[in-house]
């Protein structure tokens, strides 16, 4: 099979047939594409019979206006371009698709609402690198459809009518839309009808990913004890064998609802996070502690988990994530890890919980850490990550390319895992630039053309 990457031009429908395509004689050597006859034209779900016509010293190839609006392209697209001799077809592509919650029609500068900027990044990335990506939501999903409505950049936000993509990357951010019925029975019709590759196909509960990696002997060292919280015995055993427990909702996100309990003289005390900050309360007994807490647990499911000594900076509590991403050869690989400093005024470290950002290095050194696990730890964090990630891979079945993986190094530098997330932001590690392609964004199309085989 031949690959090459062709720009993508078109040209008024008069010139040209809908079921002929013009390719240059340049492209045609490269690709090996025979100079005379019919051959198969794929883009994602898309497929025609075609007739090749030959253009002498050209390198592009031209389609007719009817033939680019059904295969949603705008603009003058660079793609990358496979030919199979033994079927006789040429594929263009990858095409990506990223199913997001909710689009705003009316917002043409926000249309996707926080992640706008990183979804024109990823739009710049793909032109860069001979990938198409679209954007859509469920409300354009149809079952047994061969085409989807989303929406393009090409000089604004445009909606068109799209073949279904050969990867779809799931950003959806509730499980409520992930679980719907719609959503579900679109993605099983589409990777049964047209191979589509579909990651990062579910959250993950807190429970499930600890009881998961808690059967690999070698990723036990990372796990706090933690158990599912169903009432006042475990919580009483888990209180008198650490000086703190956590309780945190096993479907939460960005530190909400996290609650730490921990002796106190006179009785325990209780943390809890709300948006302005940390609410402290005291009990005389734990028992009385559990009746005040009790009513969440009727509406909310927790994992109860061992408090760690975390390291700190400035009695402010650390933390690190890691996204860790599949590349271009199928691997796992870390694209990044940052350190998390806590709020003034909260224990946990989440950038929407008022945390900042420092690079592990400085953190690190910084810290109140023994000398000698100050450089360790700078190699230890990013294996430990991959290590976790694999773990999530073999014992939780369902495809993953990407995770934010959440790590702590305790007083005496041992490393910890705090949670892992299916659906990493993609405004927490690094900031967002006009100007610049984040490696994360890279990597994720590298990805992406290596499911598509482009």
């Amino acid at each position: 099979m031949s690959k090459y990457k062709i720009p993508v031009q078109t040209v008024h429908s008069g010139i040209l047939q809908e079921n002929a395509v013009m390719l240059g004689d340049k492209s045609m050597k490269r690709l090996k594409i025979p100079a005379h006859g019919t051959i198969q034209l794929t883009f994602g779900s898309f497929r025609q019979e075609v007739t090749v016509i030959p253009v002498p010293k050209a390198d592009s190839l031209r389609v007719n206006e009817g033939l680019a609006r059904r295969l949603g392209l705008r603009g003058r697209p660079m793609l990358n371009a496979s030919y199979s001799s033994g079927s006789r077809t040429l594929r263009l592509g990858p095409l990506i698709g990223v199913l997001v919650s909710r689009d705003h029609p009316d917002q043409p500068d926000r249309v996707f609402g926080q992640i706008t900027m990183f979804c024109r990044e990823l739009t710049n990335a793909c032109h860069a690198q001979g990938a198409y990506v679209y954007f859509f939501t469920p409300e354009a999903l149809e079952t047994r459809s061969s085409s989807i409505q989303g929406w393009v950049y090409d000089e604004g936000w445009r909606k068109l009518s799209l073949p279904v993509a050969d990867v779809i990357n799931n950003r959806l951010t509730t499980r409520k839309v992930e679980n719907k019925p719609s959503v579900q029975h679109f993605l099983a019709d589409v990777k049964s009808r047209y191979g589509t590759h579909f990651f990062n196909e579910k959250f993950l509960d807190k429970t499930e990913v600890f009881e998961a990696l808690a059967q690999d002997a070698a990723l036990q060292r990372y796990l706090p004890e933690s158990h599912a919280f169903n009432g006042f015995a475990v919580l009483k055993r888990m209180c008198n064998s650490y000086s703190s427990v956590f309780l945190k909702p096993v479907r939460g996100s960005l530190g909400k609802g996290i609650l730490r309990i921990s002796k106190e003289e006179g009785g325990y005390r209780l943390l809890s996070t709300t948006a302005l900050g940390t609410r402290k309360q005291s009990y005389p007994s734990l028992a009385k502690l559990f009746q005040s807490i009790s009513p969440k647990m009727k509406t909310t499911r927790y994992q109860i988990q061992q408090g760690l000594p975390l390291m700190e900076l400035g009695k402010r509590p650390v933390d690190f994530r890691a996204l860790v991403q599949k590349n271009g050869t199928g691997k796992w690989g870390v694209t990044s890890i940052v350190a998390r400093t806590a709020g003034s005024n909260h224990f946990v470290s989440n950038l929407a919980r008022g945390g900042t950002l420092s690079t592990v290095r400085e953190a690190v050194g910084k810290s109140n850490l023994p000398a000698g696990m100050k450089e360790s730890s700078q190699v230890q964090l990013p294996r430990a990550a991959l290590a976790i990630a694999r773990g999530v891979e073999t014992y939780i079945p369902a495809h993953f390319g990407e995770l934010g993986i959440d790590l702590a190094l305790d007083q005496s530098g041992r490393i910890w895992l705090l949670e892992v997330n299916s659906k990493p932001s993609k405004n927490d590690n690094t900031p967002l630039n006009d100007q610049k392609i984040r490696p994360s964004v890279k990597q994720m199309i590298l990805y992406c053309r290596y499911l598509a085989g482009l």
